[in-house]
């Protein structure tokens, strides 16, 4: 089933993908799907969302984990962990 979402870059992620947000029809079925989908775009995808590296994600403005489901016209954002200072 293709479902159909928006996807939000934010910060270092942003501008290393080069756009703060798209439309997008995934197969995925949770977060963490949806996350190896853009990493097997290749390129600056696989750079910036790699496993290991500390990426955060919400799910309708909610900060959630990798196991969460997506929902037909979800918004999904991905960023960098965020200090303070």
């Amino acid at each position: 089933m293709t479902t159909r979402i928006t996807v939000r870059y934010f910060a270092s992620i942003r501008e290393a993908v080069g756009t703060g947000s798209e439309p997008l029809a995934t197969q995925a079925a949770t977060l963490g799907a949806l996350r190896d989908e853009l990493i097997a775009r290749g390129g600056a995808y696989a750079t910036a969302l790699a496993r290991g590296k500390a990426v955060r994600v919400a799910l309708d403005q909610t900060m959630c984990s990798e196991d969460a489901a997506l929902a037909d016209g979800a918004e999904v954002a991905f960023f960098p962990p965020v200090t303070g200072g």
